[in-house]
């Protein structure tokens, strides 16, 4: 294994990047000047949502297309635009937008009045999923370096890949293999090495409730070599974005930038973030209310730690702290007890569950009794939210695509407590061990 290779010192250019030449000459104008106002005031409120109309515009404007595509998709975008105007009012970004928009109607012979989306039959099927480009269709001068597993040594052994998810009220799946519960509420970073960094933020699912569940997800990909600039994906509840956050869906404008994509598998729902340069996949989903994250990443890449950073706080590398665990046997020991007393749990929302009912739900979904399935049950149990049946089936079917042992898929109840037996065991060692320095410093000072 060669040694993990070394981002170059090229400083991330300043500003918002926009896709090259695919996309039209007048979405590019008019992104401009919102790029403008974006560079010089980036603390946009999260309530006022210009950015997911800038988004949805450059999406729908990326591929040159006849005249009146480009003015219907820029009739949706002065409607997402006026929709915004209670929240963004005050806002110079949403002004410039606004002005932007009239130029560009004006320039266009666009009227105001017409079509705001493109029409469709009366049953429309579910959109096909995109192609996955092979390694011929990828841009011919894309550099060795990045793709992954070709910038590996001939000699080198093929990598080990690792997978982390992290889902529901919450539950983590390390990369370790370690499966918890948690409580951490507020923000929390899940991941973070020299190429990207994760960040989750939790929010309570039931008021007075120690469950919490994914409201918000932050993703930064660093500039690398003359792959990839750097960008930032963020995704919030209702809000799963087809792009990054300056509405490009690749790595930007250098030869490698097809190396980084975004790619929607279902419009709002499923997300695929694919970094060819580091051999990484993340998945983002949005089930219910909340979201789920799972990826798919080498070793190496986990193990590339910034100098200085001790990676003691990050929850895909070392697990939930110990006083933010919740041990959700206890939890289904009192289930147990309250079914027996005939006293159902959770269901501050339409559904309420007994442990007999929450099982047999969780069965429908997840035949196998492994901790994917003990965790829908939980989440039945304190939240009473259906949805998140769902949640714990799709993160076992992203285990059954992103992880690269499939004789680990499930992970048991018996695994989870020989794990931690067995780090109790590295504690208890620890402990002895420092004990025994002491005595043995104690004595040689007599």
């Amino acid at each position: 294994m060669q040694p993990p290779r070394e981002r170059s010192k090229v400083r991330p250019r300043a500003g918002w990047m926009v896709m090259g030449e695919r996309g039209r000459a007048s979405a590019l104008e008019v992104c401009r000047v919102l790029v403008v106002f974006f560079s010089l005031f980036p603390s946009v409120t999260l309530q006022c949502k210009i950015l997911k109309c800038n988004s949805e515009f450059w999406a729908s404007t990326s591929n040159s297309g006849p005249e009146e595509e480009f003015c219907t998709a820029l009739r949706a975008y002065n409607s997402c635009v006026r929709r915004t105007a209670r929240t963004c009012r005050g806002d110079l970004t949403y002004h410039s937008a606004q002005h932007g928009i009239e130029d560009l109607m004006s320039q266009h012979n666009c009227s105001k009045e017409g079509p705001t989306s493109q029409p469709r039959s009366r049953t429309p099927l579910p959109p096909p999923p995109p192609p996955v480009l092979t390694d011929s269709q990828e841009r011919s001068d894309g550099p060795e370096v990045c793709h992954y597993e070709r910038s590996l040594s001939r000699n080198t052994a093929p990598p080990n890949y690792t997978h982390c998810g992290f889902f529901g009220d919450p539950h983590l799946r390390t990369f370790g293999d370690d499966f918890q519960t948690c409580k951490v509420e507020g923000a929390w970073p899940l991941i973070h090495n020299k190429y990207l960094s994760v960040q989750v933020t939790n929010t309570p699912v039931v008021p007075g409730s120690l469950a919490t569940a994914t409201s918000k997800l932050t993703i930064i990909f660093k500039n690398f070599q003359e792959c990839v600039d750097q960008k930032m994906y963020h995704a919030e509840t209702d809000e799963l974005l087809a792009a990054f956050a300056d509405g490009s869906k690749n790595g930007g404008e250098r030869h490698g930038a097809n190396a980084l994509r975004v790619v929607e598998k279902v419009p709002g729902q499923h997300v695929e973030i694919q970094a060819r340069y580091i051999g990484t996949t993340i998945v983002v989903r949005q089930v219910g209310r909340y979201l789920t994250f799972a990826v798919r990443m080498p070793e190496e890449v986990v193990n590339s730690v910034e100098e200085g950073d001790s990676q003691d706080l990050y929850l895909c590398l070392r697990g939930c702290p110990a006083n933010q665990r919740i041990d959700f046997r206890n939890f289904r020991a009192q289930a147990a007890e309250a079914h027996s007393a005939s006293r159902p749990r959770g269901g501050t929302g339409a559904h309420s569950f007994t442990y007999h009912s929450a099982k047999a739900k969780c069965k429908e979904r997840l035949p196998v009794e492994d901790l994917y399935f003990q965790s829908c049950v939980f989440d039945l149990l304190s939240s009473g939210d259906i949805n998140f049946t769902m949640a714990a089936y799709y993160a076992f079917e992203d285990v059954k695509m992103l992880h690269s042992n499939s004789n680990r898929y499930h992970i048991f109840e018996r695994d989870a407590l020989m794990g931690s037996a067995e780090q109790r065991g590295k504690d208890l060692l620890s402990v002895f061990l420092l004990n025994l320095l002491t005595v043995l410093l104690w004595t040689l000072h007599l």
